[in-house]
């Protein structure tokens, strides 16, 4: 059978739409690439509830070329802190184009203590707020946002079309 020239055109362009899906990470697992002032990171992405409520709790160490990338459906203000958190980290927001909206470092806190109840623990830890609308967060070691000379209003490239994919 032939394909007629519409066909064929049909084809080529699906093919190259897979093609640049496949390179941009949407099917190679967990994490994704991210250039951030010349830098390679690879970051954890999570979406869910659940990953992002745990983030980077409980972890003991973060590589330095390592980070998280907190994905939402939407733009909107946004507020974390440092519940059940080991390390210090660096956050930024970003809002739904990869404009960095606000930057926080984010020293560790105390864990709860064996006479304080989870509302008390809760209520002690500070929020690091995103100031505008952010459907985008990025953790990283702590100073290293610092480092790379970032400032709000700065922007991050980030495989948006990918990322949607990502979502529950």
């Amino acid at each position: 059978m032939m394909l007629t020239f519409e066909a064929t055109l049909k084809y080529l362009s699906l093919l190259s739409v897979c093609v640049f899906l496949s390179a941009c990470g949407c099917e190679n697992g967990p994490e994704e690439d991210v250039v951030i002032s010349g830098e390679t990171f690879t970051l954890e992405v999570v979406s869910t509830e659940a990953a992002i409520e745990r983030g980077m709790g409980g972890r003991k160490s973060l590589a330095r070329d390592a980070g998280m990338l907190f994905v939402f459906p939407e733009a909107r203000s946004r507020r974390f802190w440092m519940k059940n958190c080991l390390i210090s980290l660096d956050i930024m927001f970003l809002d739904a184009r990869g404009r960095i909206t606000a930057i926080h470092q984010m020293p560790a806190e105390p864990l709860q203590t064996e006479n304080e109840s989870l509302s008390d623990y809760e209520d002690r830890l500070p929020g690091y707020r995103s100031l505008l609308g952010a459907q985008y967060a990025i953790e990283l070691q702590y100073g290293r946002i610092a480092e790379l000379g970032l400032e709000t209003g700065q922007k991050i490239e980030l495989p948006f079309d990918c990322l949607k994919t990502r979502l529950p």
